[in-house]
């Protein structure tokens, strides 16, 4: 056959649900046809399609491994006209591998197995999979087209290997989660890919949220020059094709690359996909939480508008002898400028009834943080019944800074199914809500403006107990997500007994983010999956108080 031959390929960047083997086979089906209807010659689907990713300890399941190889066969007979190429879980002489089966006309002309087995941050492919060692490179319309997995492309090795066994292109299957750097990142994977092996290649990755994961797509191909092209669309399906010429090289795409916006339009369109999703997919409709007149909460009621619609949205507001008329007025005029369901439920008789019960036992002790976590818990249990009462699922409203030095009260306001705020610092926080207003302005302007507060006791401010944000974020940034000691944060300008109180903070307050729900990774470090510290823990050095 000619090497001339245009080749023209789809990359399915779509949403499979893990753990959906029989809802992921009927949408692969479904994407074969339309990309043969489309006049593709190569369909390429994301990393694990057929299970979602990650799976994690369901592979560990003698019959959910069953259900793939089951699965798979079917796949296998149903696919006719054009190759295709689906990630999958593959077991054989008792080792599980992170594969693809590349297909064509009802027969599976070769397997690839993942090389190299990422074990870092959020990935734990160890746990699970075993290594492979040879590379696939499969002929198609006189090309000689070689995949390997995701991570595979992290390192030269299996690219080389690919193009020593005459590779002309890479195809690249991947399931890669959204950090606020990622992109810039993929493009300096790809330039040295390509300096490596000087291939043209097609990188097709998941779109959707999983967990605390939200995978983003921005499906890229990289040409016979080496010229990355603009990504694909944000956290959005699509069937995407590009043409490649074996004798120009050229790898083009068909009018699918979307400009890269601005950083907060980018962030937030994460947050609400990982939010939607969440929802969605554990079978929920609607949501609940407190709507305090603070920006925190504001802002996760612009992000549940957004991703759910106002009808599938329930806000209340809970004041105490401490709440501010200005906050309850807040409150309001969002919940009416978004159309929401929004109530107004005192929490003071119940504040009341329990000082009451507890004044024998408190006797002789004066009044402390115990009677402010007394006020959030009993807000926490207001949100549960309606949660409870309704189906809706709840949301917990607090930061990533709060989270890191525990100025949140645990079944309090850290009650709920999902934080959509979870990995955004109070600064970025911020950031967003500015960013929300400049589309349309659903956040009172008073609401950003105003001093941080939790209103548990008369005049706090949140800078009675903690750095300005301003400061707290730039140490926490640096002591939580890039790992620096407490000696190079001082040395970088910061007050050594500020830093040595907020570091000290951060690992007395693990045992509360165990507890907290999970929530939307924007970051390379996000508690939780990322960052996995004892509770229980003798470790003192100079780095912390003793």
């Amino acid at each position: 056959m000619s090497r001339h031959a245009l080749i023209t390929v789809a990359l399915a960047q779509h949403d499979f649900l893990v753990g959906d083997i029989q809802g992921n086979l009927r949408k692969a089906a479904d994407l074969v046809g339309a990309a043969r209807d489309a006049g593709a010659d190569l369909l390429l689907f994301p990393e694990m399609a057929l299970t979602g990713y990650p799976p994690e300890d369901l592979l560990l399941r003698p019959g959910f491994i069953e259900s793939c190889h089951r699965a798979l066969d079917e796949l296998v007979k149903s696919v006719h006209g054009i190759d295709t190429i689906i990630g999958h879980p593959w077991q054989e002489k008792g080792k599980c591998f992170n594969t693809v089966s590349w297909i064509r006309d009802g027969c599976v002309l070769g397997r690839y197995t993942k090389q190299r087995l990422p074990n870092y941050l959020v990935f734990d492919e160890q746990r699970y999979f075993s290594e492979g060692s040879k590379p696939l490179v499969v002929e198609l319309k006189g090309s000689r087209i070689a995949v390997i997995i995701c991570e595979d492309a992290w390192e030269p090795g299996p690219a080389l290997q690919a193009r020593e066994q005459g590779a002309d292109l890479l195809l690249i299957p991947n399931a890669s989660p959204y950090r606020d750097d990622k992109l810039e990142a993929r493009r300096r994977l790809f330039s040295d890919r390509y300096a490596d092996t000087n291939l043209p290649m097609v990188y097709c990755n998941l779109v959707g949220g999983q967990d605390e994961l939200v995978f983003d797509g921005r499906s890229m191909l990289v040409d016979g020059n080496g010229q990355v092209s603009p990504p694909g669309p944000l956290c959005e399906e699509a069937l995407l094709l590009a043409d490649f010429d074996p004798v120009e090289r050229t790898l083009s795409a068909r009018e699918w690359e979307s400009a890269p916006g601005e950083q907060m339009e980018e962030i937030y369109k994460v947050l609400v996909t990982g939010l939607r999703d969440y929802v969605h997919k554990n079978g929920f409709d609607e949501v609940v939480f407190g709507l305090s007149g603070g920006i925190d909460s504001s802002l996760t009621l612009a992000l549940a508008v957004d991703a759910l619609g106002a009808e599938q949205v329930h806000t209340v507001m809970m004041p105490s002898r401490h709440t501010s008329g200005l906050s309850v007025e807040l409150a309001q005029e969002q919940a009416v400028r978004l159309g929401v369901d929004h109530r107004c439920i005192s929490i003071e008789p119940a504040y009341e009834t329990l000082l009451t019960l507890l004044t024998p036992s408190f006797s002789g002790r004066d009044a402390d943080v115990t009677e402010e976590n007394l006020q959030a818990r009993i807000r926490g249990n207001i949100v549960m019944a309606l949660s409870n009462k309704f189906g809706w699922l709840p949301l917990a409203t607090s930061n990533k800074s709060e989270l890191a030095v525990g100025y949140c009260t645990i079944y309090g306001d850290m009650c709920g199914g999902f934080g959509p705020l979870l990995d955004c610092s109070k600064m970025r926080v911020y950031e967003l809500s500015r960013y929300r207003n400049s589309i349309s302005h659903v956040i009172p302007e008073a609401v950003i403006s105003r001093p941080p507060s939790a209103e548990l006791r008369p005049d706090q401010a949140d800078q009675d107990s903690l750095p300005p944000y301003e400061v707290l974020d730039q140490v926490l940034q640096r002591y939580v997500e890039q790992d620096w000691s407490i000696a190079q944060i001082v040395e970088d300008g910061f007050d050594e007994a500020m830093v040595r109180h907020v570091a000290g903070l951060v690992l007395i307050n693990e045992y509360k983010r165990r507890q907290a729900p999970p929530g939307v990774r924007i970051t390379h470090r996000a508690f939780g999956r990322d960052r996995r510290y004892p509770i229980t823990s003798g470790w003192r050095d100079s780095e912390t108080p003793q």
